[in-house]
């Protein structure tokens, strides 16, 4: 996909360039701007594009780009994908090693597929790919600088004018913010922010035999600080090894990390690329919108916040703010714009706030009691099939509470639980199997 300041539209096998300007030299006003070219914008962009509007995709980076994350795949990213989309798997998981902080590791299996796990580079190029299939014009190597509602750059008020770094203005009818957690239209917009975690991650080239272990399967280990985990996810012929734990802890989470490297066997191992990460939840009363203006994915602090997954979210997020900028786009007057806006607010709020919702109840219980969740997934086999159902997709955490009746009142009852679980601490405190030699290995 070409790169730099060209702006690419592919129809078939044609390729036409485009310019700031039309034939007549009348500035462009667009229909949609979205920024940021991650899961999030790229399915705004197709989604917009898709119905018939002319679409602008901005991204600050040269396409393909690193991006620190698992890369995991659940059943509702799957969902929300483009019709036909091939995805680029590197792996498919059909286990998973649980273990509590290095000890009592149990690998539960599945004969069939839980999720997938591809590289972020590939997977994002792929969707931004689908975006210019469906008539979205892409421009990357472009920051945005801010965006603008009112004053000299906005010709009138059906318009909004998005500034990049280097002074030049572009026009449009509505436009998506989906740049990221540090999102610049994020902070336009005034979302508020009422989670903040560090994530860290190394991808770690291992030889045939160590890949060969880890085939297929992936560890997730319930850490040391309250609320935090460790994962390794396999790609082939490299393993993607993070924790995540909460922002404020950044010299004991890099401890975790290296503890967790070494007692797999990976430390011998260099990392081909160390990262890290801050990922953002938004309160519940956050704004998602403002005058033209919708924000959708990681700039909305659209997450889950226990496990802090953010693909699902941002694609579907991504979807819905597409839908809605058009509308936007074709508002008349403020009041009909606000009025769409609000509609958008509604699905956000209706679908992926009550996930965030009993998300967060399940983090605090979580972060008080790891042992009683490692517990229930290694030795209770309904709490298994649930953990495979939801990331298959066939129920989400919050569809499993409100239509399970167990589920609703075990949650409400851990809700009203003891903060703390005093034989389970010392158990975990005590002499347990590791998680490098325990029932099965997640080392080399």
């Amino acid at each position: 996909m070409p790169c730099g300041d060209r702006i690419v539209r592919r129809s078939g096998e044609r390729q036409h360039i485009v310019s700031s300007e039309n034939e007549t030299g009348a500035e462009v006003v667009w229909d949609v701007v979205v920024v940021g070219a991650g899961p999030g914008g790229a399915s705004a962009a197709r989604a917009a594009a898709e119905a018939g509007r002319r679409v602008l995709l901005v991204e600050k980076a040269e396409l393909p780009r690193y991006k620190t994350c698992g890369g995991g795949i659940i059943g509702p990213s799957r969902d929300a994908l483009p019709p036909g989309f091939e995805l680029p798997l590197r792996d498919r998981v059909h286990a998973v090693t649980f273990s509590l902080n290095g000890r009592l590791a149990r690998t539960r299996r599945s004969k069939r597929m839980l999720f997938g796990l591809v590289n972020r580079p590939e997977f994002d190029q792929r969707l931004v790919e689908a975006a210019v299939k469906a008539g979205a014009e892409l421009r990357t190597g472009t920051t945005v600088s801010r965006v603008e509602q009112h004053g000299p750059a906005v010709p009138d008020r059906r318009t909004v004018a998005v500034v990049l770094a280097g002074g030049e203005t572009l026009l449009a009818r509505a436009v998506v913010g989906a740049d990221g957690s540090a999102s610049r239209i994020g902070a336009h917009v005034g979302v508020r922010l009422g989670q903040v975690d560090l994530g860290l991650e190394a991808e770690i080239p291992v030889p045939p035999e160590v890949a060969r272990d880890w085939a297929e399967r992936v560890l997730i280990d319930w850490g040391p600080l309250p609320g935090s985990y460790g994962w390794v996810f396999p790609k082939g012929d490299t393993l993607t090894v993070g924790v995540i734990s909460a922002r404020g802890e950044g010299a004991a989470t890099k401890r975790y990390l290296e503890d967790f490297i070494a007692r797999l066997g990976l430390a011998g191992f260099e990392p081909s690329i160390s990262s890290g990460h801050l990922t953002r939840c938004r309160t519940d009363d956050s704004p998602l919108s403002r005058g033209r203006v919708l924000v959708c994915g990681d700039a909305a602090g659209l997450l889950e916040p226990w496990t802090r997954e953010g693909i699902s979210f941002a694609l579907r997020s991504g979807r819905l703010a597409g839908q809605w900028a058009v509308r936007i786009a074709e508002a008349g007057d403020a009041v009909d714009a606000r009025r769409q806006a609000l509609n958008y607010t509604f699905a956000i709020k209706s679908g992926l706030g009550v996930e965030m919702g009993v998300g967060r109840r399940v983090l605090a219980i979580f972060a008080e009691r790891p042992r009683l969740l490692h517990t229930a997934l290694i030795g209770f086999r309904p709490a298994w099939a649930a953990f495979g159902r939801i990331t298959r997709g066939s129920t989400t955490l919050a569809g499993l509470v409100r239509t399970h009746p167990v589920a609703r009142r075990t949650l409400a009852a851990l809700d009203r639980a003891p903060e703390k679980d005093q034989k389970g601490q010392k158990d975990q405190n005590g002499q347990e199997t590791s998680a490098g030699s325990g029932n099965s290995s997640p080392g080399s």
